[in-house]
């Protein structure tokens, strides 16, 4: 677990003050603190039990995609909404959604079990901490997210074997098409996974304004900058800057809803484009979170490329993406390289392969800055 210099914190916390980002981020500070002051409360659910004895461990590996189901099938009924006034009865929950009674109770029990909720007496249940984050509106929601983990992630994960047989992506063999394709022509799949990476990028945004100083940038674009909930964070800490979301049309469409609140609002403009084409708009710095995850090399390049042709003298650009390390250590991105192959053909990366990429595009990386997320700031500068 990476813990902030309490210097960084100290420099954010400052920032954030008086800003209407306070209320949102306090919850987050607290789980922080919380994790650093207590962690092996952190350190995961509680084991799967059968009668006395757990089950042999690889079976509990193999068996993982039970309990994420069942994580899944309580996002999308928003149980943990229903549950945010205090504990209900599971009859009165089963009524109010309109599903089986008995099936709602064995679903709860089993994810009380692992932590996601609290099994009180008489067959009621509450929010647990953990279960907080499945709340539609609590800072640092997962619903959305969970739900598009449930859906097309799991369905494209069936395949993971056509993807290690092929080396291609198996979302497009179970599905039928791209995953950017795909979306296109399923407005809700794409509703629910623009707002669940929304969420993502939103919440991933304090790990980065703690670690990374923007101090100094006048203009940025975020680059698949999505519903530019990422920038909006960025511009509230950083009053004197003005910023651009440059996404695909039909993205920066479906943004314009959100753009016009918060205390960025007149500082932040969206512009619709393709990135593997152009970059148009000018600026100091360019932002892309968790964008380049999704390419190959040629392609990644190619909008490494466009970025750099179109950024100001002594510009920068900084991605924001898990780096792999080098040892053999237990770590995320590992398992994220993984869903990338399965998703989208892209990939995770190593500092080495980062370092070959920004040179290839006429970069020198010149410094990566760890953060409290699994996501690192990778900072590159034109040669």
């Amino acid at each position: 677990m990476r813990i902030l210099p309490p210097w960084k914190l100290l420099r954010f916390c400052w920032r954030v003050r008086r800003t209407a980002l306070w209320t949102e981020f306090k919850p987050l500070l607290t789980r922080h603190l919380s994790a650093v002051l207590h962690p092996r409360k952190w350190l995961s659910a509680k084991a799967m039990s059968y009668g006395g004895s757990p089950p042999p461990p690889l079976f509990q590996v193999a068996t993982g995609y039970w309990l994420s189901q069942a994580v899944y099938v309580a996002a999308k009924l928003g149980v943990a909404d229903l549950l945010r006034d205090g504990p209900k009865s599971c009859n009165w929950l089963a009524a109010t959604i309109g599903v089986d009674q008995q099936a709602l109770s064995r679903l709860m029990r089993a994810l009380s079990d692992a932590g996601v909720f609290a099994h009180r007496k008489d067959d009621c249940f509450a929010l647990s901490t953990l279960g907080q984050t499945l709340q539609s509106d609590f800072p640092g929601s997962l619903r959305r997210c969970v739900i598009t983990l449930g859906e097309i992630h799991y369905q494209a994960w069936g395949s993971l074997l056509h993807s290690v047989q092929t080396g291609s992506p198996a979302f497009n063999h179970a599905l039928g098409f791209g995953l950017f394709e795909y979306l296109g022509r399923n407005p809700e799949s794409a509703a629910t996974f623009n707002q669940g990476m929304s969420d993502l990028s939103s919440m991933l945004a304090y790990a980065v304004l703690m670690s990374y100083d923007f101090s100094g940038i006048a203009s940025i674009v975020d680059v698949g900058g999505g519903q530019g909930k990422f920038l909006r964070r960025i511009l509230e800490v950083y009053p004197e800057m003005t910023g651009t979301v440059f996404d695909l049309p039909s993205t920066v469409a479906t943004a314009k809803e959100y753009h016009n609140d918060g205390q960025s609002r007149g500082r932040c403009s969206l512009f619709g484009g393709d990135f593997l084409k152009d970059v148009p708009v000018r600026a100091d710095a360019y932002t892309l979170c968790g964008v380049i995850h999704d390419w190959d090399d040629d392609r990644s390049v190619r909008i490494l490329r466009n970025c750099r042709r179109a950024m100001a003298q002594n510009g920068r650009v900084l991605l924001v993406e898990t780096v792999v390390p080098d040892t053999h250590a237990d770590c995320f991105s590992k398992l994220l390289d993984l869903n990338m192959l399965v998703m989208t053909g892209g990939r995770e990366r190593t500092k080495a392969e980062f370092s070959a990429l920004f040179d290839a595009a006429g970069y020198r990386l010149t410094k990566i800055f760890p953060t409290l997320a699994p996501q690192s700031v990778i900072e590159g500068r034109p040669k």
